[in-house]
């Protein structure tokens, strides 16, 4: 095998939501209540709903195109941006010159708990620009290129009944998965142990829908110093998938929905060998907090392995210890527009550490698209044959894609010259 034999899959990506992307998915008589974007005096474009305004930091949340010296927290206009981040016609054109087959692409503007809407104060409201944003990333973004996308939905937090019934409407639409709260209680929800959310789960596994929990939301459950740098957020961040594993296998929800399907979005794999060796070694060790069968017979990362999926980015330790993790819960990911994508050289990311983890085909295959596509049910050849999937077929139809990185006021004069961001 070869790097451009490689088949990839990303289960976790990100879209910059374009400013038109409520025209065609609100209902007539809610149309001028849908979120809108302006552009300040500053020139910082601004999403508006509810009479709140909110910027997208461009800095972190869409630096694929910019050199690191321009990365930060500072918003910006969308004629700053590589057109990838918020036009899925130039997204698909990178994901081939990276040689990325498909792609699972979380929020951005709406947050990964729908936090727009679930902050909102009119939740009537609220609900019809949720659903409308799902139908505009199923229908519009995913539905431009079904090849290429496995769609990803939002639902309700404020209410556990209406999200059953977004569930339930939007598996009809084929989405495979929502994006969830890693720990809701650290935002004020009721925590995955309560039972609160037990109707979502069962409309999950009824519909045969993954949990995604991402990283980035849970941040709050980490007491850090008052003099800590942002970068205990952003190095710790992968630990706060520890602590959601550890509600969901120590709490009931597990026991009580054998067929829930979680996958843990950019937390990393490097982590899970030590985790296991821990539960394993306290489930054995302190039967009296539990009792011998509270995991039906089985070891509690047994339990693990049946229900959830990791995924990296980079994470040369853990491909070290795959066969301590397990084989068939090890997923990648690429992370395009942020800050650690990999982008435009994912291949050779992937293809180094796979080389100096001795990784067979066989291994190869399972945790660059088969784990993935398995666990989310798609299909990565229904549209696409398999020898056009590869990292050298796609980049091969990619060669007049510039991947090079400019400065952001060098793509404002280029994007504007041929209309991409302008509002």
């Amino acid at each position: 095998m070869q790097m451009d034999d490689m088949i990839l899959v990303s289960i976790d990506d990100h879209m910059v939501e374009p400013p038109d992307m409520y025209e065609n998915h609100v209902p007539e008589k809610f149309r001028e209540f849908a979120p809108k974007v302006s552009r300040n005096d500053a020139g910082v474009d601004e999403w508006e709903f509810q009479g709140e305004r909110t910027s997208t930091p461009f800095g972190m949340a869409a630096t694929v195109g910019w050199p690191k010296e321009e990365w930060g927290f500072n918003p910006g206009a969308y004629s700053e941006l590589r057109p990838g981040c918020f036009d899925v016609h130039e997204r698909v054109r990178d994901m081939d010159a990276n040689g990325v087959l498909a792609s699972m692409n979380f929020p951005t503007m709406a947050g990964f708990n729908a936090r727009t809407f679930t902050e909102a104060g009119d939740k009537e409201i609220a609900l019809v620009m949720l659903r409308a944003y799902n139908d505009w990333a199923i229908d519009e973004w995913c539905g431009s290129y079904p090849d290429r996308f496995i769609p990803l939905g939002l639902v309700p937090m404020w209410d556990v009944d209406l999200a059953v019934e977004e569930i339930h409407r939007l598996a009809k639409k084929g989405c495979r998965s929502i994006s969830f709260l890693e720990t809701p209680h650290v935002q004020g929800f009721p925590s995955f142990l309560s039972g609160h959310w037990d109707p979502m789960f069962a409309a999950l596994c009824d519909e045969n829908m993954v949990l995604s929990l991402h990283i980035g939301a849970g941040f709050e459950v980490i007491q850090r110093p008052a003099e800590a740098p942002i970068d205990h957020l952003m190095v710790l961040a992968c630990q706060i998938s520890a602590i959601t594993a550890q509600d969901l296998l120590f709490g009931p929800t597990l026991r009580k929905f054998p067929d829930l399907k979680v996958a843990l979005s950019e937390g990393g794999i490097g982590w899970i060998p030590f985790y296991f060796d821990r539960i394993d070694r306290h489930f054995q060790n302190q039967t009296w907090l539990h009792g011998d069968d509270d995991f039906g017979g089985k070891l509690p990362s047994e339990v693990f392995r049946e229900h959830i999926l990791a995924c990296f980015i980079t994470d040369p330790s853990g491909l070290l210890l795959r066969d301590r993790i397990g084989i068939d819960l090890i997923a990648w990911e690429c992370d395009y527009p942020h800050t650690d994508t990999t982008w435009p050289e994912s291949p050779e990311f992937a293809w180094k550490e796979f080389q100096e983890a001795g990784c067979s085909r066989v291994e190869i295959d399972k945790i660059t698209f088969e784990n993935a596509c398995r666990f989310f049910d798609w299909d990565p050849f229904a549209r696409t044959a398999r020898e056009d999937a590869t990292v050298g077929a796609l980049r091969a139809r990619a060669t007049d894609v510039d991947v090079s990185r400019m400065p952001r006021s060098e793509w404002k004069t280029q994007n504007e010259a041929v209309g991409f961001g302008v509002l």
